[in-house]
C-alpha cells in the first residue's frame, strides 16, 4: 500500500511538472522555478519516466523464440537487432525521449539553483541534478553508441550531452564523441558526489549517497577504472547484509512477489522507479525466456556446485517462463472504457550489482583471494543446500567451470586466462541475477560477445541471425524524429 501511495504521489508530480509540456511552451510562459521546494519537485522528473529493459532483454542471449503466437512488432525487431519502427510504450524512441526530458529537468534545476545564487543550502539538489544528468546520459550513450573503447572513443559517435535548458522548441544538437560524453559524465559524477545526500522524504526514489556510488561503480566498470570501482564500493564490506534474500523472496506469496521485488523497503534496492511501462507483461511476447531453454540459464548444471539455484522461474505463460519481478500499477483515465496508463516498479540500481562490480574490480586487480570470498558469499545466498564446509570457490573450480574460449570475451583491455575465467563467472552470475531486467545486454556490448538468435516454425529453425563482434547493430539506430531534427545517424 505504501508503494501505491508513493506511486500516486509521483504520478501527480510528474503530471504537474512534465518535462515534455515544459519544453513545448514558450519560455516566458514556463512556471518559474524559484524556490527550493519547486526545485526539489522538478527533480522528481529528472529520472526517465520510461523503461529500457524489454528491448535490451530481447536483444540479449536471454531471449529465445518460444513460438508463442502473440508478439509485438518491436519485440520481433529487437530480437533481430533491427531499428524499431514503433513509437509506443517500452520502445527505443520512448526511452530516448524520456531520457532527454529527464536531462532537461536536471538542467533546469541547475539553472534555477544558479539564479538563486547557488547557496550551500541547495547543494543537495545540485548534487542530485548532476548525478541524474550523468546517469541519463550514460544510459543513452550505452544504448545508442559503440561500446566504450579509449582507442576509438575520440572518433566514435556518442550522443548529444546537454548541459543547458532548452530555450527554443526545436533546438539543434550535434553528437559529442564517446570520449567527450564519458568525460562529461565523469565531471558530473565527481562534482555531484560532493553534494549528494540522503535527505529525502522517500530516499529510494532519488539518488542517495549509496545509489550514486553504485551508479559510479557501473560507470567505472565500463571505463575499466578498477581503482575507482573499489574506492566507491569499499563501504559494502566483504559480506554485505543488504544483498537480496532469495529465501525470503521465494517464501513470499505468489501474488505479492512482484511487489516485494521492487519495493522501496527492500534493503537490496538502492534506486527504484515507477516508469510508464508494461515490461511486466513481456512474457506474453514470442521472443522471451522460452520454457524449453530456461534451464540453459537457471538449471543446476549452471551452478558451480551442481546444486539448484534459489533464483528460479516461478510462473508460466504459454511457452514462456518468468521470475515475477515487475509490479504493475494501472492508473485508469476512463474506468468505464478500461483506458489508462500502466506504471511498473523497476529497480534501477541495487546492492547486488554494486557487489558484483566490486568483485570484478578485484579480479582485474589480480586480487583473487578477495574475488573468491566475494563470489563464494554471493553464490551461498543463491544456492539451495549450500554447505559452508564443502562448497568453496577456488581458482581451480572457477577455471574448470568457466573454461577459456578463444576470442569469446574481448573487452578493450587484455585478460589473462585466469581473469577470463573469472570474468565469465561474474557475467554469468550477473546474467542470472538480473534476468528480465535487461542488464545482460550491456555485458554483451562491453565484452563484445557473439549472440545467435534463431527463429523457428513448428520447432524447426527457419532463420539464424548472428550478432557478430563489432557488429554495427550493437549501437541502436538514432530514433527517426531525432535524426529528422539533425542528429547524425549511426552507420549501418
Amino acid at each position: 500500500m505504501k508503494n501505491i501511495k508513493i506511486t500516486l504521489l509521483l504520478l501527480l508530480v510528474i503530471s504537474l511538472s512534465s518535462c515534455d509540456e515544459f519544453l513545448s511552451e514558450i519560455p516566458d510562459n514556463r512556471t518559474q522555478i524559484d524556490t527550493p521546494e519547486k526545485i526539489s519537485e522538478l527533480l522528481v522528473t529528472a529520472y526517465p519516466n520510461k523503461n529500457y529493459a524489454l528491448m535490451t532483454e530481447t536483444m540479449s542471449d536471454n531471449a529465445f523464440d518460444s513460438e508463442t503466437q502473440l508478439s509485438d512488432v518491436d519485440n520481433r525487431q529487437s530480437f533481430n537487432w533491427e531499428m524499431q519502427t514503433q513509437l509506443g510504450i517500452d520502445t527505443e524512441s520512448d526511452f530516448w525521449n524520456a531520457s532527454y526530458e529527464a536531462i532537461a529537468a536536471a538542467n533546469q534545476a541547475l539553472k534555477a539553483i544558479e539564479e538563486l545564487g547557488s547557496p550551500s543550502s541547495l547543494n543537495p539538489q545540485k548534487g542530485e541534478a548532476l548525478i541524474a544528468r550523468a546517469y541519463n546520459h550514460f544510459m543513452l550513450v550505452s544504448l545508442w553508441s559503440n561500446r566504450y573503447n579509449p582507442s576509438t572513443a575520440s572518433t566514435d559517435l556518442g550522443i548529444p550531452y546537454v548541459t543547458k535548458p532548452e530555450d527554443e522548441l526545436l533546438a539543434k544538437y550535434k553528437r559529442n564523441s564517446v570520449k567527450e560524453v564519458f568525460d562529461f559524465i565523469e565531471q558530473d559524477i565527481t562534482e555531484g558526489m560532493k553534494y549528494i545526500t540522503n535527505n529525502y522524504k522517500e530516499p529510494k526514489y532519488h539518488f542517495t549517497i549509496d545509489a550514486a556510488k553504485a551508479f559510479a561503480s557501473r560507470f567505472y566498470v565500463v571505463k575499466g577504472d578498477w581503482d575507482k570501482v573499489l574506492e566507491y564500493s569499499k563501504g559494502l564490506g566483504a559480506k554485505p547484509t543488504t544483498l537480496r534474500d532469495y529465501v525470503a523472496f521465494n517464501a513470499t506469496p505468489s501474488a505479492q512477489k512482484s511487489l516485494e521485488y521492487s519495493k522501496a523497503e527492500q534493503p537490496a534496492n538502492l534506486l527504484v522507479a515507477y516508469p510508464n511501462s508494461i515490461v511486466g507483461r513481456g512474457y506474453s511476447n514470442r521472443f522471451y525466456l522460452a520454457e524449453n531453454r530456461a534451464d540453459e540459464i537457471l538449471g543446476s548444471e549452471t551452478n558451480i556446485w551442481g546444486k539448484n539455484w534459489l533464483i528460479f522461474t516461478s510462473s508460466f505463460y504459454e511457452n514462456n517462463v518468468l521470475i515475477p519481478k515487475y509490479y504493475e500499477y494501472f492508473k485508469y483515465t476512463n474506468v468505464t472504457a478500461g483506458i489508462g496508463e500502466a506504471y511498473t516498479g523497476v529497480v534501477l540500481l541495487s546492492n547486488d550489482e554494486f557487489f558484483l562490480n566490486r568483485i570484478e574490480a578485484y579480479v582485474m586487480k589480480n586480487q583473487f583471494a578477495e574475488a573468491n570470498a566475494g563470489l563464494e558469499y554471493l553464490f551461498s545466498l543463491r544456492t539451495q543446500g549450500y554447505n559452508a564446509a564443502t562448497d568453496k570457490i577456488t581458482e581451480t573450480n572457477i577455471a574448470a567451470m568457466y573454461p577459456v574460449v578463444a576470442n569469446e570475451f574481448t573487452p578493450f583491455y587484455d585478460l589473462t586466462p585466469l581473469q577470463a575465467s573469472y570474468i565469465k563467472a561474474i557475467t554469468e552470475a550477473r546474467r542470472r541475477e538480473f534476468i528480465h531486467e535487461g542488464l545482460r545486454w550491456f555485458d554483451i556490448k562491453r565484452f563484445n560477445l557473439v549472440v545467435e538468435h534463431i527463429t523457428k516454425d513448428n520447432g524447426q529453425p527457419i532463420r539464424t541471425n548472428i550478432l557478430t563482434k563489432d557488429d554495427k547493430r550493437r549501437a541502436l539506430q538514432i530514433p527517426q524524429r531525432a535524426s529528422d531534427n539533425g542528429i547524425e545517424k549511426n552507420p549501418r
